[in-house]
């Protein structure tokens, strides 16, 4: 199989590259994109060194599967021209996540939605993808009313001018930022651009795209995101409302039975999900699992996950061993 990663040298392009040997995905021939400034560049793909491409020339090789992972300027303009030649398109970007001619797709919940004729998926955004991995298996079994959540998100969600800024800044070493302000020692309750609601992006993200996946525009949430200065993973401070009154047996028990999932809650013991356990890793941590006292069916949560890995890289390639467990893509 002929594969394009579109945005290889981005902190999730390298992991697209890493989890494609990982999982063994079937490819024959890797296209490795970037700008011009990289092109000639080589990569480590398997015993091999790949030399990086100009996304033109990945076009005239008619790729089976393109990974994009380059943002949503680049999306809108060569997704388009890749599933006109027949290439299946999986888009990290927010360019189509909106588009509801596009599907949205966290495989362990909607991926049987996927048709022959979907050339362009899109990845949702990757605070999301942690949120509902969790919200939707207890969704199932009490109704979800309400949800509330404050995030605490990885510099790494904002690539290497972000890590950059932190590793100056703990170095004493001025240099120019990527943030508005300094993100070392501190918490920047600012993600994307805001809105005229005095929402972020970010935040406003997370609301669209859940009701999408989840098919259900009667959720109502509402959510604060914050930049960090961790690596390693976003954590979430996540309350939910149900319909249906839960005992917290019973959401321990759903949870540890959800593929995809590892509860870490045992607070006398200190154990509790952290960016340190979720660092390349695949699974979606979750714990600090109580029930909210100050009101009726509502529930607390603590929950992590390694942006690049699940909430962005492994969704994406999970995306296209669908198509290929459902016969779209071909092997040979």
């Amino acid at each position: 199989m002929k594969v394009a990663i579109i945005g290889v040298t981005g902190l999730v392009g390298k992991t697209l590259v890493q989890l494609l040997e990982e999982r063994n995905f079937p490819v024959t021939e890797l296209y490795p994109v970037a700008s011009s400034e990289s092109v000639g560049r080589k990569i480590s793909f398997g015993s091999k060194q790949v030399s990086i491409i100009e996304i033109e020339d990945a076009l005239s090789l008619r790729p089976d599967l393109a990974l994009f992972s380059a943002g949503a300027e680049i999306s809108r303009e060569f997704a388009p021209r890749f599933s006109k030649i027949g290439t299946f398109v999986v888009d990290n970007s927010s360019a189509w996540r909106n588009d509801q001619t596009k599907k949205l797709i966290i495989p362990e919940i909607n991926g049987h939605v996927i048709k022959s004729t979907d050339f362009i998926i899109s990845n949702p955004n990757c605070s999301t993808i942690q949120l509902l991995m969790v919200v939707y298996p207890l969704h199932k079994k009490f109704r979800v009313r309400r949800i509330v959540i404050s995030t605490y998100q990885s510099v790494t969600g904002s690539g290497f001018k972000a890590i950059k800024q932190m590793e100056n800044e703990r170095a004493e070493i001025e240099a120019e930022q990527f943030y508005p302000h300094p993100i070392d020692n501190n918490c920047i309750p600012h993600i994307d651009e805001f809105e005229k609601n005095d929402y972020t992006r970010e935040e406003m993200k997370m609301e669209n795209e859940s009701a999408k996946i989840l098919n259900d525009n009667n959720i109502k949430l509402t959510s604060t995101a914050v930049r960090v200065p961790v690596t390693g993973g976003h954590s979430e401070s996540v309350n939910i409302e149900f319909e249906i009154p839960f005992q917290v047996s019973e959401i321990r028990s759903i949870l540890m039975n959800t593929p995809g999932l590892v509860v870490l809650d045992k607070p006398g013991n200190n154990l509790y999900p952290m960016p340190l356990y979720s660092k390349d890793r695949d699974e979606v941590f979750v714990g600090r699992i109580r029930k909210d006292n100050s009101r009726n069916n509502c529930l607390n949560l603590w929950i992590v996950a390694d942006n690049l890995r699940k909430g962005a890289a492994t969704n994406t390639i999970q995306i296209a061993e669908v198509l290929l467990k459902k016969g779209f893509l071909k092997t040979d």
